[in-house]
């Protein structure tokens, strides 16, 4: 069984949504993609980010869902 990390970089989430790393961090900051702060880091919960890429959960507060 192939171990996931619970959580992954922004850089990390930009690539797998393929945006560009600005648009990643210009989505944290108006709370369209979910992170967890740990100091200075952001960090996207890998399961919430899975829930919203296949529709199982509602969008973050503020994001549009088509």
């Amino acid at each position: 069984m192939d171990e996931q990390r619970a959580t992954i970089s922004v850089e990390a989430a930009a690539r797998i949504l393929g945006i560009s790393r600005g648009l990643a961090y210009q989505m944290v900051r108006e709370h369209k993609l979910p992170v967890i702060r740990f100091g200075r880091r952001l960090l996207v919960p890998r399961k919430r980010l899975d829930d919203i890429l296949s529709g199982t959960c509602a969008a973050p507060a503020g994001s549009q869902a088509e």
